[in-house]
């Protein structure tokens, strides 16, 4: 006998269903107080499920909800319902998928899938053989409702449905799918080409046997009348772009052809999916020979797609030129994520490579959600980034008619046009960079907030080319009207200064003493006057400008403009508050350049950065002990309290002593060490390494307690982690000494092994490479090791010497390189022998000197002739021979051989 409710329960039920859409809140939580009270009846469910199949006289709003409530019923607490309801409503499901309304079959669908993730694939074998069987319904509803949940079980569970455990049902679903793309309902067909597409990515085995005809098929609905049709059939080129190109490239020419139109579709969903084509076509290395022909259409067609279309204009507010007293909504400000500290090494590469400037990209936060403005954008800044200059003759004619075109949306767009492609154009722009930064410099005070938005974007992507030259030619003007903007009334344009501001501190550095007060004056000022949002970027621009000129800011007069605002915001936030990550963060920057400087103010910080790291960490405890009384703690309150203890540390040196000896941070980070969270271990030995500079007298009771735990993070799987416990060890060894020899062996085998690894150059004339390698800190701490302990490292010198020398010939001099070369000289000493096979290395790593120490230039001296003596003249030159001709050079003047 059919389950059937009891009246007076269904009315209870569909007066719950009402008042759950009523908008006020204080019935909701009756709702929610009301939910919780019938969950503990298992055939509640049985209701829930009742009204959304079977009530067709109630509203489908009502049935629908009934439907959703059930889904989230399933997934908090499926596997407790007793296996009658459970098969009731699996049963119901199915029968219903016919539904005459959409938005019924729709919500059936999700609450199948539901089912379906909560490992019930397996234990409900008839679902996909039932549901493949009603696409074959003459009936259109139940074919389509059909449909509708397996495209919402492949998108689900698509590796489940390409595996052993359930037979490879694929093998029967994929070529009854392509059956399909031919049906005459353009939602049928919508749907077929949506539940193969799935399955590309993963390269389901299913899906490669019946590739061709599923390429075949795709062509022919490439110009079908529906829009959502015509998407799916470019979605499915993106992806065979990305994993079986091999079958486009015979068809490339008009597959090109084809994606062209459609990046045009009057239908911006269809075009923004067709312009993602460009995108990834740009990754593949046939990109430049089977595009190079195009170039002439498709540049103007990206830059077109480049402007606010209408809907944008409103949704950005774009006619409200001042919003500067209207408060944030929290939805806008974006969940900020810290990045925990990590130890590196200056090296000869003044420039960071560029690549993170792409991920900054231009504008529109409000509008975070990918449009074809963005996505065009994108595609020009990778295609400049393939094409170099070869770009320009396609694009120069168009930018003029933009820059100076008297419509604000087109003059908007040829400035970002010109943001988009300084990556990869640089060198064929600076021509006209000289007339260009003026007129942007000007596009800084449009009347237009949009524009002067752009403006300020598109100038920080030309920052490196502005310092480059003399400071008054554009570095001074592009400044001050920065500094304007960061003042402008609207909160888009300070949001865009402020960034831009970031960049060109970055590029500037030392540059920008001269002009400190002013900058200082400007920024103070804007706290304020910022809301919420913009005021976490502004503290941004601060410790951006504090790591940019360093010492330089520790000035009486700078200090008092600038540390009173801080400490004020350091007191109104409270210890649960997120907006302390960006606030640590700065002041970690200010401590550290401020140095001395920051002692008045260090004593209320350095606490409550204890505090925070013991409150998180006894929250841990908590949690890891009741995990169903207490919440997970947010970690990053202990990561971000961990760096600013170490930029105090840092800044501070020996000063830090006293608030180290009045409180229990030792105790703290010997659990720290221990945490879970690779970022937590990571800011840790990053403090470590500090306070071993700073104070080692309270670091040395704990160090047979910390070595070991140090041993164990040398893992490379954890780059930064292994990275920050190697600089640690290598900084306790300076401070060791002879005593560090009983510690030795816990980490010399893991430091020769990290600095093995394949990712280190293999030699001499390949690695004119200028980024520091990643071995450079296992490098430098091998190298301390050796310089306390060169009896207990230098037996293992031949299997690590080779990598030690490519690795530290491009970190400039300094004091960690000093201690790392006396370290090996004196290994050499013990054991000369370790050295003699890769002896031209060492040349090399030598030569890469330019101005070492006295003492240390005598040894090398002595270990340069000794070789030389050892092996005689005529064996000398034979082997000198090899050395390419500027290493020959600099040996012959340095060390006269």
């Amino acid at each position: 006998m059919d389950w059937q409710p009891d009246q007076q329960g269904l009315q209870q039920v569909l007066q719950l269903l009402k008042d759950s859409q009523s908008p006020n809140t204080a019935t909701q939580r009756i709702v929610q107080d009301k939910l919780k009270q019938l969950n503990q009846f298992p055939d509640f469910n049985n209701y829930l499920i009742f009204v959304l199949t079977r009530l067709k006289t109630e509203d489908e709003p009502t049935r629908s909800l009934s439907g959703l409530i059930l889904k989230n019923n399933v997934k908090a607490h499926y596997q407790s319902f007793p296996p009658p309801v459970a098969d009731f409503i699996k049963q119901e499901c199915l029968n219903n998928l016919g539904d005459a309304s959409s938005l019924i079959r729709a919500t059936i669908g999700i609450l199948i899938t539901t089912i379906a993730s909560k490992g019930e694939l397996q234990m409900w074998p008839e679902l996909l053989p039932q549901l493949c069987s009603l696409l074959n319904s003459e009936d259109y509803n139940t074919c389509e409702g059909a449909f509708g949940a397996l495209q919402k079980i492949c998108e689900d569970s698509s590796e489940l449905l390409d595996s052993d455990a359930l037979n490879r049902p694929l093998n029967i679903m994929i070529p009854k799918f392509l059956q399909f793309f031919k049906h005459c309902s353009p939602k049928i067909r919508s749907h077929a080409i949506a539940c193969v597409n799935q399955f590309i990515m993963d390269r389901a085995q299913a899906l490669m046997d019946n590739i061709d005809t599923f390429i075949e098929h795709l062509f022919a609905l490439a110009v079908d009348d529906d829009p959502e049709v015509r998407k799916n059939v470019c979605r499915a080129l993106v992806m065979l772009l990305e994993v079986r190109i091999d079958r486009l490239i015979p068809h490339m020419h008009s597959i090109i052809q084809y994606m062209l139109q459609r990046t045009q579709d009057h239908d911006e969903n269809v075009a923004l999916e067709a312009c993602e084509f460009w995108l990834t076509l740009a990754e593949q290395p046939i990109c430049k020979e089977v595009l190079a022909s195009h170039l002439v259409q498709l540049i103007p067609i990206l830059v077109n797609g480049m402007k606010y279309s209408e809907i944008d204009i409103i949704l950005l507010k774009g006619d409200v030129e001042e919003d500067e007293a209207v408060p944030d909504s929290e939805q806008d400000i974006k969940p900020r994520f810290h990045k925990s500290r990590t130890v590196t090494l200056p090296h000869e590469a003044e420039r960071p490579d560029g690549s993170e400037d792409a991920e900054d990209d231009d504008d529109d936060d409000a509008l975070s959600d990918w449009n074809l403005r963005k996505c065009s954008a994108a595609a020009l800044d990778v295609l400049a980034n393939v094409f170099r200059e070869e770009l320009l003759p396609h694009l120069l004619p168009l930018l003029k008619g933009l820059l100076f075109h008297p419509e604000w949306v087109v003059k908007e767009s040829g400035i970002l046009v010109l943001g988009a492609i300084a990556e990869g154009c640089m060198q064929g722009m600076v021509p006209y960079l000289p007339e260009l930064i003026p007129h942007l410099i000007q596009c800084l005070s449009d009347k237009k907030a949009l524009v002067r938005s752009i403006a300020c974007w598109t100038l920080s992507r030309y920052a490196h080319w502005v310092v480059s030259q003399p400071p008054d030619m554009h570095l001074k003007p592009l400044m001050t009207e920065l500094l304007k903007r960061i003042l402008d009334g609207n909160k888009r344009v300070q949001e865009a200064a402020c960034s831009a501001f970031a960049t060109l501190e970055e590029e500037a550095c030392t540059e920008l003493v001269p002009y400190l007060s002013y900058i200082l004056d400007t920024l103070v000022f804007a706290f304020g006057k910022y809301q919420h949002k913009n005021l976490l970027i502004l503290y941004d621009a601060i410790g951006t400008l504090a790591d940019s000129v360093g010492h330089h800011l520790n000035q009486p007069e700078y200090i008092q403009k600038l540390m009173p605002p801080l400490i004020q915001k350091w007191n109104e936030l409270k210890d649960e508050d997120k907006d302390l990550f960006p606030l640590l963060e700065c002041l970690s920057s200010v401590a550290t350049a401020l140095q001395s400087g920051f002692l008045p103010y260090c004593e209320p910080v350095y606490q409550r950065c204890v505090t925070l790291v013991q409150k998180t960490l006894a929250q841990a405890m908590m949690y890891t002990q009741h995990p169903e009384q207490y919440e997970a703690p947010d970690k990053d309150f202990m990561i971000v309290a961990l760096d600013l203890l170490s930029g105090l540390a840092e800044g501070l040196g020996g000063h830090v002593e006293q608030l180290v000896a009045r409180s229990n941070i030792m105790t703290l980070l010997f659990q720290c060490m221990q945490d879970s969270m690779p970022e937590v271990r990571q800011s840790s030995f990053a403090l470590l390494g500090d306070l071993t500079k700073a104070c080692f007298i309270h670091v040395k009771p704990c160090i047979a307690e910390f070595m070991p735990i140090l041993g164990t993070n040398l893992n490379p799987e954890f780059i930064s982690v292994c990275n920050n416990a190697t600089w640690a060890i290598g900084e306790i060894c300076m401070q060791m000494g002879a005593e560090m020899q009983p510690y030795v062996q816990m980490v010399l085998n893991n430091l020769v092994e990290i600095i093995n690894r394949p990712n280190t150059p293999k030699t001499l004339l390949e690695n004119t490479g200028r980024l520091t390698s990643p071995s450079a800190i296992p490098a430098i701490t091998i190298g301390r090791l050796g310089y306390v302990c060169p009896q207990e490292v230098a037996p293992m010198l031949q299997q690590f010497i080779r990598p030690w020398c490519t690795s530290l010939r491009n970190i400039r001099d300094n004091e960690e390189k000093d201690s790392a070369f006396r370290g090996i000289c004196m290994m050499i000493g013990v054991n000369p022998g370790g050295v003699v096979q890769d002896f031209i290395f060492f040349c090399d790593a030598v030569a890469s000197w330019v101005s070492p120490k006295d003492d240390l230039r005598d040894m090398f001296y002595k270990i340069l002739h000794g070789f030389k003596d050892q092996v005689g003249e005529e064996n000398w030159q034979q082997f000198s021979e090899q050395f390419p001709p500027l290493l020959k050079e600099r040996l012959a003047a340095f060390y006269g051989v």
